[in-house]
């Protein structure tokens, strides 16, 4: 599969992978930032964004997608940093192929089973005719019934677009991410990574807990973790400057 993706700056090479309902705009702001001293690719993982649509979801098989964009991109290993499912990606690459990662960060997720926190937000998705839909408005009191955070409607109606006809679409492969939500909540394995690993977690955000710490070092053992005070689970949306400045360090 050859994943849609963007690319910033020169240097050595750093791959941002986003998380759940995302894509790759998400991260721009961060990417640009960083490209000032790196290469930074952002691609959209299957199922999301402009890539490719599939019937299946799972991280085997997203791993196996971004080894191919490392290939097409001539990259032997590249920097991963994943958000959430993206974090999920990029530590199944990292077990399974070592060498392909020069250096390995996770934003707010455990390598072990997740925490279902989208039943809801599939829900108010699912329930949204948009094959009768007039206004980007319309779709978002529809699911203002749901959800009631501007914010995070905001963030999921970024993938709704509209067609030359006039008709909305949505960028993301919606019922096979729902089909396959049980393969997006469950853990990575394999054999341990043992090259340079940073963890990020939001203070307010409980998909890193403490109880995760022996399962990480097992697996990463090099494992730096940290945690950004004021932040819930979309770090780099609520405290992009701390998140930056860990990530300058550690890439330095």
């Amino acid at each position: 599969m050859q994943l849609y993706y963007r690319e910033f700056g020169q240097g050595e090479p750093v791959v941002i992978l986003h998380g759940l309902l995302g894509f790759s705009d998400n991260w721009q702001t961060l990417a640009k930032a960083l490209a000032q001293t790196h290469r930074v690719i952002t691609p959209d993982l299957r199922n999301h964004g402009r890539s490719p649509h599939a019937t299946t979801h799972n991280y085997p098989e997203m791993a196996q997608d971004l080894t191919a964009l490392l290939d097409h991109l001539s990259l032997d290993a590249a920097t991963l940093v994943g958000h959430s499912m993206g974090g999920k990606v990029a530590m199944q690459l990292a077990l399974n192929q070592p060498d392909r990662v020069a250096r390995l960060v996770v934003v707010d997720i455990a390598p072990g089973a997740a925490p279902g926190h989208h039943e809801i937000v599939f829900q108010a998705l699912l329930s949204l005719d948009i094959r009768h839909l007039h206004t980007r408005e319309e779709a978002d009191r529809h699911l203002a019934q749901y959800l009631p955070e501007p914010a995070v409607r905001q963030f999921l109606l970024k993938n709704l677009t509209r067609d030359p006809d006039g008709t909305f679409t949505w960028k993301m492969n919606l019922p096979v991410l729902w089909q396959h939500y049980r393969d997006i909540l469950a853990p990575v394995d394999g054999r341990p990574f043992n090259g340079p690993a940073l963890f990020v977690r939001g203070s307010l955000s409980n998909y890193i807990s403490d109880a995760d710490f022996p399962l990480i070092r097992d697996l990463f053992p090099r494992a730096r973790i940290e945690t950004v005070a004021g932040a819930g689970h979309w770090v780099h949306a609520d405290k992009p400057q701390e998140l930056l400045a860990l990530l300058q360090d550690f890439l330095a």
